[in-house]
């Protein structure tokens, strides 16, 4: 198994492209710890996929911190980070954006990402790591009619944020890498694509035929945790059906 002997923390675990992550890399033999703010729903899956669940919300300092300890309690190491936790925003104009929203959505998409990755990078630090951000297409290009402004920005800092760290931490052999998905079918794009028309839409937005499902992102994330990907950092991988490229 590529992942032998590994110990990763998946945030946003319980449900879509966290759990698909979760459930890849447990497959190939990884102690996994998934995280995320619903308890319940956390440790069903958890169960499920037969890994340990620490409830935290990333918005506080203190509950990323208390996962991270009782990650290193249970298995004494960190090697792998995926920061997948992530919310859309309401869709409205930015004029109409309240900065309430605005900073909610910076303080789970950006500030939260920093927190996880503040917290595991010096248990990383003597013996190399992996972290490995999951952020969006939106955060390559812009798109029309896509008023989600908070969610372009913080998807867009993340890829800069992958490429500053992957400079800054490379002597510590810490790999640092973003994966860049287009629509994938989870609970948060459901919303979106309730129609016919909407999914049709979508699958015509991305040029190899279909929206993506959350294991076309865990596959990635599996490449970039595993030993097939040592000579790779700083990377920004886009897993989006040809949709970056147009």
């Amino acid at each position: 198994m590529k992942l032998s002997g590994k110990v990763a923390i998946v945030t946003g675990g319980s449900r879509g492209i966290g759990k698909a992550a979760a459930k890849i890399l447990a497959r190939e033999g990884a102690k996994v710890v998934v995280t995320a703010k619903d308890n319940t729903r956390l440790q069903s899956v958890a169960k499920e996929l037969g890994v340990i669940g620490f409830s935290g919300d990333i918005r506080k300092e203190q509950d990323v911190v208390n996962v991270v300890k009782k990650t290193l309690s249970e298995f004494h190491k960190i090697d792998i980070l995926v920061n997948n936790a992530g919310i859309f925003p309401e869709v409205m104009p930015l004029h109409e954006t309240s900065e309430e929203k605005w900073n909610e959505v910076i303080d789970v998409n950006l500030t939260g990402q920093f927190r996880f990755t503040k917290a595991v990078i010096p248990h990383m630090m003597k013996d190399g790591g992996c972290i490995i951000n999951i952020s969006s297409d939106a955060g390559l290009k812009s798109f029309e009619n896509f008023e989600a402004d908070s969610y372009s920005v913080t998807k867009a800092a993340l890829i800069h944020l992958t490429k500053t760290l992957a400079i800054g931490y490379a002597k510590y052999k810490i790999r640092v890498n973003c994966v860049c998905p287009g629509i994938v079918a989870t609970d948060m794009t459901e919303p979106y694509l309730r129609t016919e028309a909407d999914r049709a839409m979508a699958v015509a937005e991305h040029p190899i035929g279909r929206i993506g499902i959350p294991e076309d992102v865990a596959n990635a994330v599996l490449y970039l945790a595993s030993e097939d990907s040592s000579w790779i950092t700083g990377a920004i991988l886009s897993v989006d059906g040809g949709v970056a490229v147009k």
